[in-house]
C-alpha cells in the first residue's frame, strides 16, 4: 500500500511539474515560411503649420513637390523658387503580416527626412510602399497622428515625444499579396526562436506523443529545425493549429550574466554559482572559498560518506567593513554584498570580467 501511494504522489509532482515548466510550441518557435515582409515608401506630408522643411536647406522637397506638380498637370515656370512652409519629405514604413490579402489595411510609420519642426496636423499624400524586390505591395495615404508635447503645471512644457514622427493607423491598403509556402511537399518546418538541441528534441518528442502516437512525424533535425509531416491542401491549416498548441517541456537555457555598465545594472537568467577564486580591485577584495565537509557514519551504521560544501564570500573595502556570505553562495549575494558597500559599476564591471577570465564565473557575460 505504501508503494502505490508513493507511486501515486510521484506521478502527480511530475504532471504538476511539467505543466508549471510546459509551454505552448507557437510561443517557442514559428512555422517556416510564415513572417513579415517589411516596406518602405517615400512620400511628402502636406498642410502643415508652417512647420514643414526649409526649402533652402532641403532641395529635395521642392524636388518632389514639382514632380508631383506635374504628374497633376500642374506645370511651372522655368527658373521659379518656391517657398514651402507647409511639406515635408518624409518616409513611409510598414511590416505586411503573412497571409494578407488585397484590401486590407495595415498601420503605418511616417518619419521625416528634412527639417520639418513638426508633422503635427499633417496629411501623407499618396505614398507607394515597396518590398525588397521594387514591387509595390500597398498604397499608404491619411492624416498623421503625432504626440507632442503638453504643458505642466506652472506654464512649463515637457515633451512627451519628439515632433517628427507620426502614426497612421490603418493608413495603407494592401495591393499585391506575398505568397506564404507553409512547408516544401509532404513536411512543414518548426523553427525555434531561440536554438537548443534540448528543446528541439523534447519538441518532436511532443509532437509525436501528442499528434500521432502511432507513429513518428516529427524529427529535430538540427538545434533550430525540426521537420513534420503533415496533410496536403486545407487539412495543413487543422493540422498546425493542433501542433501549435502542443505543450512541450523547455529545456533550462545556459547560464548568462548581463551587465548594463551605464547603470550598473546585473541580470541573470538564472543562479550562477561561482567556483572558489580571489579577486582585489582598488580597495575591493572579494575571496569566494569553499568549505568540504566530510560525513563518515560509523562502521556498523550502514549508512554512505557524505560530502557537504559550504561557501563563503568575504568582501572587503576599507579595513573593519567585511561582509560574510555563508552556505551555497551565489552571483546574486555577491552583487548585492557589492551594492551594500557602494561599489560602482565599472567596479561590479571590472571584478565580474576578472571572475570570467579566470573560469571561476561559469555564464555567458554579456555587456551593454
Amino acid at each position: 500500500m505504501k508503494t502505490f501511494l508513493k507511486f501515486i504522489l510521484a506521478t502527480l509532482i511530475t504532471l504538476f511539474t511539467l505543466n508549471v515548466y510546459a509551454e505552448r510550441i507557437k510561443d517557442l518557435a514559428s512555422v517556416q515560411g510564415v513572417r513579415e515582409n517589411q516596406l518602405l515608401g517615400y512620400g511628402l506630408v502636406v498642410g502643415l503649420d508652417g512647420s514643414g522643411d526649409q526649402t533652402t536647406q532641403t532641395p529635395f522637397t521642392v524636388q518632389s513637390t514639382v514632380t508631383m506638380l506635374a504628374q497633376m498637370g500642374v506645370t511651372l515656370p522655368p527658373g521659379i523658387s518656391l517657398q514651402l512652409k507647409n511639406v515635408a519629405a518624409v518616409t513611409v514604413t510598414a511590416s505586411l503580416p503573412a497571409f494578407s490579402r488585397p484590401g486590407q489595411t495595415i498601420d503605418i510609420t511616417v518619419s521625416s527626412i528634412g527639417n520639418a519642426k513638426s508633422l503635427r496636423g499633417g496629411t501623407l499624400l499618396m505614398t507607394p510602399l515597396k518590398g525588397a524586390d521594387g514591387q509595390v505591395y500597398a498604397m499608404a495615404q491619411g492624416n498623421l497622428l503625432v504626440s507632442g508635447a503638453g504643458a505642466a503645471a506652472g506654464g512649463s512644457k515637457t515633451q512627451v515625444n519628439h515632433l517628427s514622427v507620426g502614426r497612421i493607423p490603418a493608413g495603407a491598403t494592401v495591393e499585391r499579396a506575398v505568397a506564404t509556402d507553409l512547408g516544401r511537399g509532404d513536411h512543414i518546418y518548426l523553427q525555434l526562436n531561440t536554438a537548443d538541441f534540448t528543446t528541439a528534441a523534447r519538441m518532436a518528442d511532443a509532437i509525436n506523443r501528442d499528434i500521432s502516437p502511432d507513429a513518428e512525424i516529427a524529427e529535430a533535425l538540427d538545434s533550430r529545425t525540426i521537420q513534420v509531416s503533415a496533410p496536403a491542401g486545407n487539412a495543413r491549416v487543422t493540422f498546425l493549429s493542433r501542433v501549435e498548441n502542443v505543450l512541450v517541456n523547455v529545456a533550462a537555457g545556459s547560464a548568462k550574466v548581463i551587465i548594463n555598465a551605464r547603470t550598473g545594472s546585473v541580470v541573470m537568467n538564472q543562479n550562477v554559482a561561482l567556483d572558489e577564486c580571489a579577486v582585489a580591485h582598488g580597495n575591493l577584495t572579494v575571496v569566494i572559498s569553499a568549505d568540504n565537509a566530510v560525513s563518515q557514519p560509523n562502521a556498523l551504521a550502514g549508512g554512505d560518506t557524505a560530502t557537504a560544501t559550504n561557501a563563503t564570500v568575504d568582501i572587503k573595502a576599507d579595513p573593519g567593513n567585511l561582509l560574510k556570505l555563508k552556505r551555497g553562495v551565489a552571483l546574486g549575494d555577491v552583487v548585492k554584498a557589492l551594492n551594500s558597500i557602494g561599489a560602482t559599476p565599472q567596479d561590479m564591471l571590472a571584478i565580474l570580467q576578472a571572475m570570467k577570465a579566470s573560469g571561476a564565473l561559469r555564464a555567458d557575460l554579456e555587456v551593454i
